[in-house]
């Protein structure tokens, strides 16, 4: 009888991207490559029902990978709001039900079992995580992603690590005071998401439409406005759309400049769900912050549109669980 011992399955580890309204997941081998991609729409669900998806995906994801002959060795899970490192829970305000969500819990049991360890951060780490391995910070230990969608947040690499903060809520940059005097508006999400997140260029838009008697261009749609007319109009060369333009172009600008003149980093890259269409405002976008930030940290710092797109949090994701089974140091890209 052979007393040699069957090989080990190769191994995979599974990543999730929990956004406001769809959830993105994948695994990933050591290619880097995402496998048995799927993006699912929650469809107004809340509470437990989104978690419930979660899990479903990562059942859906192990038994994927099993049927390549790969074992699943970790799952990492981007939330799109705080994510508590010593419990797990998350407060994600976009999603409502979830103040306090046991999404980590969940996740172990979906994962299949306490041999299989499961991480839970925000999406903003997972973005400057996933740009650091295969996107436009990779080589860069100081580097900050400013994700741009429907809030506005910034992950932050500083000397190679995520920086989570005292209480797991650095990065919240939709809260950047750049206005003033204050309006009881920001205190739901904070002045610079207020002005310049996709909502936010919705709602600067409406409020010009409002004031702009016998305007009839393309923005006159007679329903509630969103940052995809915004951008549509502008292609149009609609004047109302450009000044919409100008005024987020000067938001980002001072944002990226208040992040530069704070943390040196080499890299300032400009992603999220909104930010694609504007990714031709990147040069006015850097302009607009060498106005306001320090002076050598500007001529040093590079701006850069992600490279990742919408795969950015999956990537980091990806990371994240590696880094929960490996360790840092043998994770990918660190």
């Amino acid at each position: 009888m052979s007393t040699r011992k069957a090989a080990r399955p190769r191994g995979a580890v599974i990543a999730l991207d929990l956004g406001a309204t769809k959830l993105a997941s994948a695994f990933f081998t050591g290619s880097g490559r995402p496998r048995a991609k799927r993006v699912v729409a929650l469809k107004g669900r809340t509470g437990r029902a989104v978690g419930a998806l979660v899990c479903r995906e990562a059942r859906r994801l192990r038994r994927a990978a099993a049927a390549e002959g790969l074992r699943t060795e970790a799952v990492g899970a981007a939330v799109p709001g705080i994510a508590r490192a010593d419990s797990g829970r998350v407060w994600a305000p976009n999603i409502p039900g979830w103040d306090d969500y046991p999404l980590r819990r969940e996740l172990e049991a979906a994962a299949g079992g306490p041999e299989v360890p499961v991480v839970v951060d925000s999406d903003r780490a997972a973005c400057i995580l996933g740009e650091a391995w295969r996107g436009a910070a990779r080589g860069c230990r100081h580097a900050v992603f400013l994700a741009v969608g429907t809030g506005i947040g910034a992950g932050i690499l500083a000397d190679g690590k995520v920086l989570r903060g005292a209480y797991d809520s650095a990065g919240a940059a939709g809260w950047l005071a750049l206005s003033r005097p204050f309006q009881a508006e920001y205190g739901a999400c904070g002045d610079f998401e207020y002005h310049a997140s996709g909502e936010g260029l919705a709602r600067a838009a409406a409020r010009l439409l409002a004031q702009a008697a016998g305007y009839d261009g393309p923005l006159n749609l007679r329903r509630a406005l969103s940052a995809r007319d915004v951008f549509a109009a502008y292609e149009a060369g609609d004047v109302l759309a450009a000044r919409v333009m100008r005024n987020a172009i000067e938001y980002w600008g001072a944002a990226c400049a208040n992040l530069v003149s704070l943390l040196n980093p080499e890299t300032i890259v400009i992603g999220g769900g909104v930010f694609g269409p504007a990714a031709r405002f990147l040069d006015a976008i850097a302009a607009e912050a060498r106005r306001w930030g320090q002076p050598k940290a500007m001529q040093q710092v590079a701006f850069e549109v992600s490279r990742l797109g919408s795969d950015a949090a999956l990537h980091g994701a990806a990371v994240l669980a590696r880094e929960a089974r490996l360790g840092p140091r043998e994770a990918p890209g660190r």
